[in-house]
Order: structure tokens, then sequence, then C-alpha cells
């Protein structure tokens, strides 16, 4: 008898051939971009229904036409192919709009976080070159704040009403307006779109406030939504998606959205994930799929359970970081059929993919990659007497690295020196180059998978890690916390806090000569004042000296090991604690509602 193991995995075949077909690489020059599909889609299924969002629904035909006038004025305004426009607004429907009509001119869609202000703000509208800022009514203040620090003319500011209490201020443009008697025609400048042209950047989550913006070419975001299409979600016209991440991330907007504009789903999309009004939204307006990251399914878990959790018509999620310790209850308490788990990122070209539904896996990948040993101790590169990587053995943890080659190129973000610092060279042979991840994966036992090795992510190394859904550079967070006068020097690194996906902040300090103790009220002003709140150490440790390698290299080895356990650091130990603004510090007794995950991390 052929095991049930077989039977589903060969059941994938057909879908995975699919894939396999999409994944042919199309010359450059192929004519084809977001806007063209919306269009194709206004075409061939008019009244299927587009978008529902906070009581507006939309069918396919009306949100072509919405977009097509809104690229009317884009196009009234002077903007071209090639330009770049600052985008700035929260999850909603006009966003798509917007996203899609720029796309339609071959406009590059600059899209900030929402949550930045100041001169994070400044820095992100600057280094695109963006020659126009649009923003929404929920963000006027923000822009408003920061019109002094920009090389704009009153002219140059789009706006776009949201709940209609505040107008257009008098040196933006209505959008709204505009568009109102604007053409609703296809634009003739989208048939001339092709692949290579940039669609958008998509920054970097900028732990110092000083984000990178990563190119995302035509090419790379339709081959990645087909791909969560028709493999992943297997989504057709049938469905509706839940959508409630930050559209100005690539999760959100390439993963999600794109998945649902290439298969003509419904989307209804929320600004803000609530973990309470889910199930009730997803029973109300019928949503089929769900994009996620591990930290909304963990959230999910949180909510007290219901003996019809399960029932939903919501039957397959796709999205990444879902642990493998909490990945069997949550399929198994909302009925999850599928797990389309991915690895990737905005930036990289490398990516894997769970297409045969296989769990606690990120899948496998059809590009080039390498696992090459690295010593995280010293976190550093382990190579050779030749100077060449070694590849590590079969289950043992690695570095993930995609190979740069026509076919795979690294698009890089906008700063030149940015991406050189993100290429690994001579890896294997003399003269190769590869887009190195920082992060560990290995290969994992999945069963029959028809002979398709199948990964797992293992964890961030030294230099980044990973929390509350956004990467967090260890070294710029140091750099920051050196300029508080009482600190010498300092060591970040991320730990584990149990119940939570990611790995927390954690700095070890050294003060300054002369300083006996950390001023905790300063120090806590400098660190909220300057880095966003994914970014700030939720732990502290006050050394004398700090371990350094030969070439004056941080350790971080055995500073991650010991953690924050009182017991194991004899150091001075200081905790943020949920909701606080203030450090304090650690004693046994938090310490231990840490460990049982009571915390309220």
């Amino acid at each position: 008898m052929i095991k049930k193991d077989v039977l589903t995995t060969l059941a994938e075949l057909p879908n995975l051939i699919k894939v396999k077909k999409l994944l042919r690489p199309r010359p450059g020059d192929t004519r084809d971009c977001l806007g063209a599909r919306v269009a194709a889609n206004a075409a061939r299924i008019p009244r299927r229904s587009a978008f529902v969002c906070e009581g507006q629904a939309l069918d396919w035909q009306q949100f072509n036409a919405e977009a097509n006038r809104y690229a009317a004025v884009f196009r009234a305004q002077g903007l071209k192919r090639g330009d770049a426009v600052s985008v700035l607004m929260e999850n909603r429907i006009a966003f798509m709009v917007v996203v899609v009509a720029l796309n339609k001119l071959g406009v590059i869609a600059s899209l900030i976080n929402t949550s930045l202000t100041g001169r994070p703000l400044t820095h992100c509208a600057e280094i695109t070159n963006a020659s126009k800022f649009l923003f929404g009514e929920e963000c006027m203040d923000a822009v408003s704040d920061v019109r002094d620090t920009l090389s704009l003319a009153d002219g140059d500011y789009l706006f776009v009403p949201d709940a209609g209490s505040r107008a257009a201020p008098p040196w933006a443009l209505d959008m709204a307006a505009a568009a109102a008697e604007a053409d609703a025609e296809n634009p003739v400048e989208t048939a001339d779109i092709v692949i290579d042209d940039t669609a958008f950047y998509i920054f970097t989550s900028g732990t110092t406030g000083l984000p990178k913006a990563a190119v995302l070419s035509n090419r790379r975001y339709l081959l990645t939504a087909s791909v969560v299409q028709v493999g992943g979600l297997q989504l057709t016209e049938d469905d509706r998606l839940y959508l409630c991440l930050p559209l100005f991330h690539g999760t959100g907007l390439m993963v999600g959205a794109g998945a649902a504009f290439l298969a003509g789903a419904s989307m209804f999309v929320r600004r803000k994930f609530s973990a309470s009004q889910f199930l009730p939204e997803v029973r109300q307006y019928r949503t089929t799929a769900f994009v996620y990251i591990g930290e909304l399914c963990r959230y999910l878990l949180h909510v007290p359970a219901q003996a019809d959790d399960a029932d939903s018509p919501l039957r397959a999620v796709v999205g990444n970081g879902l642990r493998p310790d909490i990945w069997h209850n949550f399929k198994r308490r909302f009925g999850i059929q599928r797990v389309a788990e991915f690895y990737g990122s905005s930036e990289g070209n490398v990516g894997f993919f769970n297409l045969l539904n296989k769990d606690c896996t990120v899948g496998t990948s059809a590009l080039p990659t390498a696992l090459i040993k690295y010593d995280v101790d010293r976190d550093e590169v382990v190579r050779n007497a030749a100077g060449r990587c070694q590849p590590v053995a079969a289950g043992e943890p690695g570095l993930l690295l995609g190979k740069i080659t026509p076919h795979t190129r690294f698009e890089g973000y906008t700063s030149a020196e940015a991406t050189e610092k993100k290429i690994l060279r001579d890896v294997l042979q003399p003269g190769d180059a590869w887009f190195n991840t920082g992060d560990l994966m290995r290969t994992v036992d999945v069963g029959f998978a028809l002979g398709l090795p199948h990964y797992q992510f293992v964890d961030r190394i030294g230099d980044t890690f990973r929390w509350k859904g956004e990467n967090v550079s260890t070294n710029e967070v140091g750099e920051i916390l050196n300029l508080h006068p009482q600190v010498a020097l300092s060591n970040v690194y991320g730990v584990q806090v149990p119940g939570t996906d990611g790995r927390a902040g954690m700095a070890s300090l050294r003060l300054e000569e002369g300083v006996e103790n950390l001023d905790l009220d300063s120090f806590s002003t400098h660190v909220h004042g300057e880095l966003p709140h994914f970014a700030r150490p939720l732990f502290l440790r006050i050394q004398r000296e700090i371990d350094t390698t030969g070439t004056f290299k941080l350790l971080k080895g055995e500073l991650r090991k010991q953690g924050y356990d009182p017991a194991l650091v004899a150091d001075t130990l200081c905790v943020l604690k949920p909701g606080s603004s203030r450090y304090e510090p650690l004693d046994a007794a938090f310490h231990a509602q840490i460990v049982q995950g009571t915390a309220g991390y």
C-alpha cells in the first residue's frame, strides 16, 4: 500500500511543474508589469471583487479605472518612466490605487515605513532622488514636520484624503479631487514597461533610523508573486486574501497582494493586525487565505481557544517565521490545510518555498545556493588554507549564500557601498560572487519529497538579529549606544526570550573611565529618542572590559550563551520591561517570569 505521505506529495506535482515553468528566465525587455496585470483582470473579470476595506468595496473594473485616473494625474504632474515618488500611506485601498497607477507609467514607488518621522523620514525621501512626495491624510503631520529639511517645492507634494477630517494643505495637490476629473482609460505607457524596469524601492528596517532602499524590479515582483499564487496559496479568482501586514514591506505587497493581483483574487485589507478580530473577520468576509509573519501566528494562539476555532473558510496561509514549536498547534487549532512557509528578503537573490506543504520547513529552492561553515563564536566565515569557504555536511547549520549569476542577480540597494557589503567573493572558486543572507540554515528530513532537499531556518548570525518582525543591525544599534556620554563601548547581540519569535536585543556596555554607575534615566531617554521600538535593547549588561578578537572585533558567542540569567552573570543586569520607557535592575523574580513566558513580551 502506498503511504499517505507519498500520495499527498505526488498530488502537488502538477503545481510544481507549473512553478518550474514560471521560473524559466525571461528576456529583460519582456513587456510586463503589475499595472498590465491589473488591466488584464479588469478585462477578464470586471465585476469580480477586487478589494474590501473599511466599508468600501471595489471590483476589478472599478479599481483599474481609479488607478488609471490617478495615473493621468501623475502624468500631468510631469512624472515619467524611471522617475521615483515617495509614498507614505497606511494600508487601505487608496494605497493600492497609488502604487498600481505609478507602475502603469513605469514610475518607481518608494515605499516608506509609516512609523518613521523626523530625520529617518527625511533620509528615506532623499536617498531615492524622489521628485514627488505622496502622503495620506493620516501621515500629514509627519510630512509637515520635515518639509523644511527636504529639497522639494510646495507643488511637489501630493495629498490623498483618508477620513476626510482634514483638507489638503495649501502646499500639496489633492490627488482625489484631481483624479475625479481625470481620464479613466488605460495609459498607453503601460505597454512599454519591461520586467527589468525598477518597480519599487522597499526599505530595510533602518535600525538607526537610516534605512537602505532595496531595488525591486518588475521581474522579481511578478516572479515571486506568481510562485506564491500558483505553488504556495494556489489562489484563484474565487479566493479572498486576508491582508493586514504593512504594504510598504515586501511580504505584504509582493507575497500577499502580489499573489492576489496575479490570480484576480479579492483582498480584504486591514490597516493593522488584531488578534481578537481575526477569526470574526475571516468568517464575515469569507477569506480563504492569509499572509502572516510568525509573530502574528503566536499572537493568535494567545487568544483564548474556542471549540469552533477551526470552523472558518480559511484553508491556506503564506508567510515566514512560523517556528516549529507552534507550527502543528497553529495548523490544528485553526483548521489550516496548507502552510506555504517561505524564506527570502526584499533585496535578496535567493528564496525557498514550501511548495510540497511539508511541516516545519521553508521548503526547497530551484536557485543556486550554498550552505557554508560559519564560526558563530568568532562571528566569521570559515575559509581553508586556499582561502575558499567550506560547504557543511547534511543537517549541519551553515551560512546561506545565493550565487550571483545573470539569471539570479543581486539587485542590491540604491547605495553601491551597501550593496557591495552584502557580497562574498571567491567563495568556492576564484572570481565567483554570492549574496550573503546573514542567516544560518540546515537541511531537514521531511519524508518523501520527490528527491528535493528541504531546509529549515536556524538563526540570524552575529551582526543582525530579528525582533518583532524587523531585522536589526547590531552594529548600528551599538553606534547609537556609544553616543551616550557615559558609554565607552557597547557590544550588541540577540538573545532568546521564551514565548516569542526571533531574538531580543541585549547590549553589553563598558562605561567611560571614572563612571561607576550608569545613569539609567539619561540612558533610557537616549535610547528612546534615537532608536525605533524594535531596535531598543531589552537587556543591558554592564562590564568592566569587553572581549575582542586579535583584530579588535567584538566577541558575542559567550555573551549570547550567558544571556540575561542572573545566575550565570556576575555583572550588573538591567531590563526594559513591557510598556516601560526606563531601564531598571533585573532581579531573579522577573527573570523567572521571562523564563516562564509570563513577563508580557
